[in-house]
């Protein structure tokens, strides 16, 4: 573990809603900052205007804090080295541009789409991969001068080296070697005078002090230009990590934005948003998604906390890891099952409300024991407790019927049975139970058949949390009206 205090980033763009690659690197650039106690920011790379979405800038912030990855500096909160959207550092990167120009490493290219496009057919015509053609590479930077003077569009490229070799180095993969001449002259800057990813990154990483960059395998393409830019600099080099691929569920693939559909119809997601609204937790999650890439024990479950102090760069893996949604639904139940009562309680509570429930805190609190066990997102309380706080259930009537008796018989078991509740003093559960299971003794009955019919009447479903416990809950007015509702329903069959 390193003792150097990290400064680590999260560089979205606002072009689309959070996912899981993003919210993966967020925690990992957290948990290294953390643990040495250095700083984690968050910057918004906004440069690509016409792909920008309206709300994903807001929804970015709103992502990272549910996940519990608070930032210490960022677009909405400030910091030291703002501002933190690139489209507000224009200044800093027109610098940054004529440093590279000044000392030849950049150059003005007044090429026009169309001929660009030429170029590229008439490369792809002769088999040869698309790349910039350097015309306007070695022009006399006096002529370049005049045109830029004389309001002549231009982009601005960065002057690749063209012999030998690139050595660049991955903390996970190791040096990675490139020929030089298979390297392109680069577009830093666009003709709108906004810089492309390449030139903001890598100055916004210097300006802000980024020691590690925590990034995702898709840069590795680009990965020559990038240190080339920052040694034309004559900057240090921060660490760079290219995080594992995540794969489909399949295994065969890489898993893309588009995929989340499919998913949705099992109740999954990769987007952050989507799986709030699904019922996962904070803690679910991260659990899960820290687990696809570092090289731990894949059932590891483990609390933020728990992550900052295990967390090494040195544990993360390259390769590819497949996405199973099956390994979530397993994170998300069994931090459900390490939540205490009252802050369960807390969380499904929102879930009763929306859907026009009178919950009540007290209620609410003795029924979370009932449930935590059956419950893989907190959606699932609906489905085990929402009949807790209905005034009324309407059991399918056909579920009344116990499994080999028609609808005489389990009415007259429902009948017997709303005679032996109503006589008790207390409607406790170990008041209850014991009569009724002396009246399947006595009668000869299944105890699924008697019970069965007792649960779907009480509560309206053929599943739910412990019979008589819920009973209990439930309240002895309401069951006793429950019960001779559906004697009712069963003798109108």
């Amino acid at each position: 573990m390193s003792t150097k205090p990290a400064r680590t980033r999260v560089a979205p763009s606002p072009t689309g809603h959070m996912h899981l690659g993003t919210a993966r690197t967020a925690l990992y650039c957290y948990l290294l900052a953390k643990q040495t106690g250095g700083q984690f920011l968050m910057r918004l790379e906004d440069t690509d205007l016409k792909r920008t979405v309206e709300g994903t800038e807001q929804e970015l912030y709103d992502g990272l804090r549910w996940l519990g990855l608070q930032y210490d500096e960022g677009p909405d909160i400030g910091g030291p080295c703002g501002p933190y959207r690139q489209t507000e550092r224009r200044e800093i990167y027109q610098r940054h541009i004529q440093t590279l120009v000044a000392s030849g490493n950049a150059y003005p290219c007044f090429c026009t789409a169309e001929h660009l496009d030429r170029v590229r057919q008439e490369q792809l015509k002769n088999k040869q991969n698309p790349r910039y053609d350097g015309t306007c590479r070695n022009l006399d930077p006096g002529q370049a001068a005049r045109r830029v003077a004389n309001g002549e569009p231009y982009t601005v490229r960065f002057k690749m080296p063209t012999e030998g070799v690139t050595v660049a180095h991955d903390h996970l993969r190791g040096d990675i070697t490139t020929q030089n001449d298979q390297l392109n002259d680069f577009v830093l800057l666009k003709t709108d005078g906004l810089p492309t990813y390449h030139l903001a990154a890598i100055v916004d990483d210097y300006e802000m002090g980024i020691t590690h960059v925590i990034r995702g395998s898709e840069w590795l393409g680009t990965f020559p230009l990038h240190v080339n830019l920052i040694r034309a600099f004559g900057w240090e080099e921060p660490i760079f990590v290219h995080l594992s691929v995540f794969l489909k569920p399949s295994g065969k693939g890489k898993m893309s934005k588009r995929d989340s559909a499919a998913a949705m119809k099992d109740g999954h997601s990769i987007f952050v948003k989507d799986m709030d609204e699904l019922g996962f937790t904070p803690e679910g999650v991260l659990n899960w998604c820290a687990l696809m890439g570092w090289g731990v024990a894949e059932d590891d479950v483990m609390t933020l906390d728990q992550m900052v102090e295990r967390f090494s760069i040195d544990s993360l893996t390259p390769s590819p890891a497949a996405v199973n949604f099956q390994k979530l639904d397993h994170f998300n139940a069994t931090h459900i099952r390490l939540f205490t009562a009252e802050d369960l309680a807390a969380r499904i509570k929102p879930y009763f409300v929306r859907e026009g429930l009178p919950v009540d805190d007290a209620t609410l609190l003795k029924i979370v024991p009932l449930i935590r066990e059956r419950l893989v997102t907190l959606g699932d309380c609906l489905d085990f407790a929402a009949f807790f706080f209905k005034e009324e259930v309407t059991p399918v009537p056909e579920e009344l019927i116990a499994k080999g008796l028609d609808a005489k018989q389990s009415a007259e078991i429902a009948r017997k049975s709303h005679q032996i509740l109503s006589a008790l003093s207390s409607f406790s559960h170990s008041e209850a139970e014991p009569p009724m299971r002396a009246y399947v003794e006595e009668s000869g009955l299944n105890p699924n058949q008697v019970f069965g019919i007792l649960r779907v009447a009480t509560t309206g479903q053929k599943v739910s949390p412990p019979l008589f416990e819920s009973m209990e809950i439930i309240g002895r007015d309401k069951c006793l009206a429950r019960i001779e509702k559906a004697i009712q329903v069963l003798e109108s069959l």
